[in-house]
């Protein structure tokens, strides 16, 4: 038999886990929820649902993984299998899988932007147009139907290419450089933003309290779906990234990590984009793609340097978005690679192959598609393989799982803390979703 593929270090795993987690939502998406709800009011709570969903989901994706050593479809046959259902098992876990398949498939569009604006950043078109009316002009026509299909292809192309050099000779190594580059150019983002006139604004805005706000169901909900989908909890990527990892490793320590790297990121993305705002006395209401091919090139257009600030924000963009990419196409990778016994090339290339074909059709609907899929696959598939791990598995499983590679025993709250409430918590984001037509 084939010898899996594994990750070659401890970093290399955890820094492949950042990648996965730190993504659009960590810069397009937490820098406006921050502005629309009150700040530090919006904060409070999305620091509690991040403890709760990386101290339960996070590491139960991981351990799940590591457990059966596979994806999804066969991880979810394996627990049925205990009540004779693996046919079923191996049904249900098609749903992650599928949906993982199709949120790379979206996010294939949105990475075709991001490297047109970053190329686009060195050449100078990025920044060409003359007044926000321009910028909005020239995203509508790059964001419509087959309006850019070329550079979406090239996006994509370079994640095949880098999944076809496996776990360790392509993800971890492409990780291992994208993301520590990611955070050393927010930084220095970071410091140039706070040393423009009228930044400290925009920090008073990030860190104010504001008790109406603290006080408002809605702030308490989209904080809750800024966490979840932030942590990147949907029982494929890191339920698959989980398998490659050796009995040694110990998962709540690694998942500390990653739910504390990927809310740096979001505080970095944030303490970037809000102060930056200030400096022209605007605040920022406008999230989604807006906010990062409109508002924000016509605002580094007007900014000291600007040419060499937009280079360093859209690579760092790319970045971002091309670890989540990643991430995202290797649970259905890998499970052709399970069920058809294909060689990991081959299996790279026929879902680049559908990929291709898929997203070029869908440049026109995206929005609704992975509104689709953030509202209904993505948590039914966190709340499936948390019911497969906790409910089904059992708690002997589970606690013998989690304390594999640990020193002293996780603590006995982990159990019935993931069953009884991050279980139903990944159905209340499901339910929130579908009533207020998204929260993530």
């Amino acid at each position: 038999m084939e010898k899996r593929d594994s990750f070659k270090s401890r970093w290399g795993f955890i820094l492949a886990c950042i990648g996965s987690a730190v993504g659009m939502g960590n810069i397009w998406m937490f820098s406006t929820r921050v502005s629309l709800y009150g700040g530090g009011s919006f904060l409070i709570p999305y620091f509690i649902f991040v403890v709760l969903i990386g101290f339960t989901g996070v590491i139960s994706e991981m351990s799940f993984g590591r457990a059966t050593r596979s994806g999804p479809v066969d991880a979810f046959g394996i627990a049925c299998e205990t009540k004779k259902k693996r046919k079923a098992g191996e049904a249900l876990g098609m749903i992650p899988v599928m949906g993982s398949l199709a949120m790379g498939i979206g996010y294939t569009v949105v990475m075709g932007w991001i490297l047109k604006y970053a190329i686009g950043s060195f050449t100078g078109s990025t920044l060409a147009h003359g007044d926000i009316e321009g910028f909005g002009a020239a995203f509508g026509s790059m964001a419509s139907a087959f309006g850019n299909n070329t550079w979406q292809t090239a996006a994509l192309v370079i994640a095949v290419l880098i999944l076809m050099f496996g776990v360790g000779g392509g993800i971890e190594k492409a990780n291992k450089v994208m993301m520590p580059v990611f955070f050393l150019l927010f930084i220095v983002l970071g410091v140039y933003v706070a040393f423009q006139p009228g930044a400290v604004e925009g920090y008073k805005y990030i860190f104010r309290i504001e008790p109406a706000a603290l006080a408002n169901p809605k702030t308490w909900i989209f904080a809750l779906g800024q966490a979840f989908f932030s942590l990147s909890v949907a029982g494929n990527g890191t339920l698959i990234y989980g398998s490659y990892l050796s009995d040694k490793e110990n998962i709540p320590a690694s998942a500390a990590r990653v739910a504390l790297f990927d809310t740096l990121a979001a505080m970095l993305a944030a303490l970037v984009i809000i102060p930056a705002m200030a400096t022209t006395g605007a605040r920022l209401n406008q999230g989604g793609p807006g906010l990062l091919f409109i508002y924000l090139p016509s605002l580094i257009k007007t900014m000291p340097g600007g040419e060499i600030i937009c280079m360093i924000f859209f690579a760092a963009v790319l970045f971002a978005g091309m670890t989540s990419l990643i991430n995202l196409f290797e649970a259905p990778i890998a499970t052709i690679q399970e069920k058809l016994k294909l060689g990991r090339v081959s299996a790279c290339a026929v879902i680049g192959g559908i990929s291709v074909a898929v997203s070029i059709l869908i440049q026109g609907i995206v929005s609704d598609w992975m509104d689709i899929l953030s509202i209904y696959i993505c948590p039914l598939g966190a709340g499936l393989a948390g019911i497969m791990f906790f409910w089904i598995c059992g708690k002997k499983y589970v606690e013998e799982q989690v304390n594999k590679g640990r020193e002293n025993k996780f603590t006995e709250k982990f159990f019935p803390v993931c069953k009884y409430i991050y279980v139903p918590v990944c159905f209340i984001v499901l339910i929130l979703g579908i009533i207020l037509g998204g929260i993530g």
